[in-house]
């Protein structure tokens, strides 16, 4: 027991005391979560205490200024909070905590273990928003990623470095092709960042991955939809920070987001609450920003010669793939997968719509046989689909086009190869040889 307690009698003896007077604001008003502070000039990001009587206190993040007053949104809900409650700051701004204590464990969007465990303690703190470094400081991708999904191994091969999204409607497969991702790949640490999504889902993943074998090397951080978007930003952010920490290190990660619509909902709804106009379908610039930032903190580093692959899902609202963020991720993004509802509607799962996914470093990392075999799996796949109404009418009129007699004559092989169960786990060496066995 005394062992747990040496750490913290060690790090409070070298703190030094503070002996400065305590600042503090009062709550001129609150709108909808939105606080007015006056009488306290603090930057933004910074933490805040908010107290509500009876001895308890509420969390707040600051956003922003406006008539001399400083703006706060609540990182909890506003019941019981009174006007004139004091606010007092807390902690350095604009830091998250970091470290190898939060290995294994699964924490909130502030740090905190939400699995059950003793709290977590470290001293390691990184910037919320990164350490922006030179373009040049990023190291070109150059080596395969395994995720153990055939179909992406073998027709949209990853390279360690690259940042995928994964983008489908409500309901199509991402949170179970995430998972099985998460199973499968090779990393030296997994960090999973699930965001605005349902508190079923965090639960039943930290169930499955915090008793399996790579526990060890996997942090979650958990922000369910019902929290407040602030704080769905932040878990974005300590998620990210995390990763940036593991690959100064050296180290291989993956970093999972679930989802980056679910964060530019977040950043939407905080531009709105301070008065910016929504631009693109009702989200504001800064919204569409966020994406950017998060995305472009991954990547291989060249100084410690460390990666973070990222891997983003992106919901399509209603389907639509022209949506403002499937667009904004898309171009940003070094390769997406597209999972098809009608594939998932036929029972095929994973429902990976194989000629509209892409990976952009497929042909820098692959050898130039495997490179032929993925496209003439890629034209089979295209030519069923686009005359599959013909073929199941009885209109087409075999002999009329070689190739898609083929595709035809293969369509139960080639989507056979594109289905894999959820437990199964096929690494690239494997995916890539079935391929060759199934078209050589």
């Amino acid at each position: 027991m005394l062992k747990l307690w040496n750490p913290i009698l060690a790090d409070l003896a070298d703190e030094p005391v503070d002996l400065s007077p305590r600042r503090f604001g009062l709550v001129t008003a609150c709108d909808g979560g939105l606080l007015e502070v006056s009488g306290l000039s603090v930057p933004v990001g910074a933490m805040c205490r908010v107290g509500h009587g009876r001895g308890k206190t509420l969390s707040a993040e600051v956003i922003g200024f406006r008539n001399g007053k400083t703006m706060m949104m609540l990182l909890g809900d506003t019941i019981l909070l009174r006007p004139g409650a004091r606010v007092c700051p807390e902690g350095r701004p604009g830091m998250l905590p970091v470290g190898d204590a939060f290995l294994g464990r699964a924490v909130d969007g502030e740090g905190h273990p939400i699995d059950g465990g003793l709290p977590i303690h470290t001293r390691l703190e990184w910037p919320a928003g990164g350490i922006r470094t030179s373009a040049l400081d990023r190291s070109p991708v150059r080596e395969c990623f395994d995720t153990g999904v055939r179909s992406l191994n073998a027709l949209t091969t990853f390279g360690v470095g690259q940042r995928i999204g994964v983008m489908a409607g409500s309901g199509v497969g991402k949170s179970v092709l995430i998972d099985m991702i998460a199973r499968g790949a090779s990393a030296d640490v997994i960090i999973v960042g699930l965001i605005g999504e349902r508190a079923r889902e965090v639960s039943d993943f930290v169930e499955r991955h915090m008793n399996a074998e790579k526990k060890g090397k996997t942090v979650v951080v958990a922000v369910p939809a019902d929290h407040a978007p602030n704080l769905r930003l932040r878990g974005a952010m300590l998620a990210t920070s995390m990763a940036e920490h593991f690959r100064a290190q050296g180290k291989r990660v993956l970093l999972i987001l679930d989802s980056l619509t679910r964060v530019a909902h977040a950043a939407r709804e905080i531009g709105l609450l301070l008065g910016e106009p929504g631009a693109a379908r009702g989200y504001p610039p800064s919204a569409l920003a966020t994406i950017t930032k998060l995305v472009e903190r991954a990547g291989n580093s060249a100084a410690s010669g460390g990666s973070v692959t990222g891997l983003y899902t992106v919901l399509a609202d209603g389907d639509n793939q022209d949506d403002p963020v499937v667009d904004t991720a898309r171009s940003i993004l070094d390769g997406h997968i597209v999972l098809s509802r009608d594939l998932a509607q036929r029972g095929q799962y994973p429902a990976v719509d194989i000629a509209a996914s892409l990976s952009r470093v497929m042909n820098d990392i692959v050898t130039s046989g495997h490179q032929q075999l993925a496209r003439q799996f890629r034209a089979l796949i295209a030519s069923y689909e686009a005359n599959r109404d013909l073929v199941l009418m009885g209109a087409y009129r075999a002999g009329a086009d070689p190739q898609l007699d083929k595709a035809i004559a293969m369509h139960q092989l080639l989507t056979a190869f594109l289905c894999q169960p959820a437990g199964e786990i096929i690494d690239l060496d494997d995916s890539a040889a079935q391929l060759a066995a199934l078209l050589g």
